[in-house]
């Protein structure tokens, strides 16, 4: 068999980081964990192509070349996977799809030739046996979550890693909160299920010895799930790993912001390598985390918590929403002046939408608000629901809150705030890398020059050359990210 696997275009949004990635000459974030690790569970005689279309265009001789063509997806690259499907079917080349989009609603899709949905491990080998057998079905899918202590390592000999800023692993699956607007429970369950120890580190050699020596992204959706095995079983092996080869990656990863209430494991997380978490704050509004049931933001300082994670080290990023029932015109100034005052220089506020196996959807359905599908873009406006709030002020206070956070004034006093108290404990962290040096100097072209926010630029520069040096690289990395929020909000919003 050829397998042709192809990953979807995704659109630029705040996520994207398009603009930033042009500095170090990277095409996209992250490669397609999903089809790789697919392309792994797939028998090892059989021939396979990768074709990461945010890297790259789709050609027809691939096509031609493929007996299966096997596709996942994100509910964002909707427009890219029609355009994908209708070549595939203009070639009469059989489709298999899977992934997020398609197992929460498959059947918008009536050209797909057959959806193996749910977790790969486990649907795969029935779609597998039925095909060699000659019967496949249109439809596999399964209540049952997969023992992913058996999930192999992905195939990273089929991506072109140059292209990507950094690289990726999954540790866990599954979430033990409840959030009401979030599908990760629907899609993988409460249990927080976990690889050993073992399996990461075979990952992390298979990623060390291909070169790589930047960034790894953990993907799990809160890598702190199980706080207990963590502590027990990864991290210990992580540290050990890391200081025997000298600390070749820095890491990244999603968790909870009940991480500030455990300082031995920060100060774990650290020693392995972790320099940046994204956290979902969400909100300010108590009244709002309640209405979503989000309990790990309730009765705490909020605040206080992101900067005990910041004092040891560790950077946020943090999402935040606005459209909850709950929200008050005064939330808008509310979340500007947290974001401002917490130094989160990556902070990715979006319109709440309501994804169709989320519980929040299921409510709003009997409620009758429900409008359309979500777009899963967090830059074109959308809802898909009627909020409690008049939609036009819902949207000028979404548009305050983009201005007041990412506006060149705003954002560079953010970070030259955030600096100043910041204290990297990372031995990666400041190692100087020819990508970074790159960036640097198209910096100081971009930014520096022709910039409309130069002066700040330079004074952000100064004052790492004068007082921080090994802060200069941050310095750097965030005016250029503070560059590719601007360009978002001017070319999409």
């Amino acid at each position: 068999m050829n397998i042709l696997l192809v990953y979807p275009e995704s659109p630029d949004t705040f996520w994207s980081f398009k603009y930033a990635l042009q500095f170090v000459s990277k095409k996209a974030v992250n490669p397609p964990l999903g089809l790789i690790t697919v392309a792994a569970l797939l028998p090892a005689k059989w021939k396979k192509k990768l074709v990461d279309l945010n890297l790259t265009k789709l050609k027809t001789k691939d096509l031609l070349w493929a007996d299966y063509v096997f596709i996942s997806a994100m509910v964002v690259q909707t427009k890219s996977v029609n355009e994908i499907i209708d070549r595939c079917r203009s070639l009469n080349k059989k489709i298999v799809a899977g992934g997020p989009l398609f197992t929460e609603e498959y059947e918008k899709f009536p050209k797909v030739d057959y959806f193996v949905l749910n977790e790969a491990e486990v649907t795969l080998p029935y779609f597998m046996n039925d095909l060699q057998n000659g019967s496949p079905k249109r439809i596999y899918q399964t209540t049952e979550f997969a023992d992913i202590t058996k999930s192999p390592v992905p195939d990273y000999s089929l991506i072109n890693s140059s292209k990507y800023k950094t690289m990726n692993i999954q540790y866990t699956r599954g979430c033990p909160f409840h959030c009401e607007f979030c599908d990760i429970p629907a899609l993988f369950g409460h249990k927080v299920r976990a690889k050993s120890s073992d399996q990461i580190l075979r990952e992390i050699e298979n990623i060390y010895h291909s070169g790589w020596r930047q960034n790894v992204f953990f993907v799990d959706d809160n890598f702190i799930g199980n706080k207990k095995l963590l502590k027990n079983d990864l991290l210990p092996a992580l540290v050990e790993w890391m200081e025997k080869e000298n600390y070749p990656f820095s890491f990244s990863t999603e968790t909870s912001i009940n991480l500030a209430d455990d300082e031995e494991l920060m100060n774990m997380m650290v020693r392995a390598g972790f320099s940046y978490v994204f956290v979902g704050i969400e909100t300010t509004a108590e009244a709002s985390l309640r209405e979503c049931g989000k309990t790990q933001n309730i009765n705490r300082n909020l605040a206080r918590s992101v900067r005990k994670i910041q004092d040891h080290g560790i950077e946020v990023s943090a999402g935040f929403i606005v459209g909850f029932d709950h929200d008050t015109e005064s939330v808008f100034q509310s979340q500007i002046n947290f974001i401002q005052s917490t130094g989160i220089v990556s902070s990715m506020v979006g319109l709440l939408n309501a994804p169709k196996k989320t519980r929040l959807y299921k409510r709003l359905s009997k409620e009758g608000r429900i409008i359309k599908e979500i777009s899963g873009n967090n830059t074109d406006y959308s809802l898909n629901f009627i909020p409690k709030m008049n939609k036009a002020e819902l949207l000028e206070g979404y548009k305050k809150i983009i201005r007041g956070v990412y506006s060149g004034s705003a954002f560079y006093k953010r970070v030259s705030q955030f600096l100043k108290r910041f204290k990297p404990d990372n031995m990666h962290k400041n190692r100087l890398t020819p990508n970074m040096l790159l960036a640097f100097l198209r910096s100081i072209f971009v930014l520096g020059i022709f910039d409309s926010y130069r002066k700040q630029y330079w004074a952000l520069f100064f004052w790492s050359l004068f007082n921080n040096l090994k802060l200069l690289p941050m310095a750097i990395t965030y005016s250029i990210y503070g560059y590719h929020f601007r360009k978002v909000f001017r070319d999409v919003l």
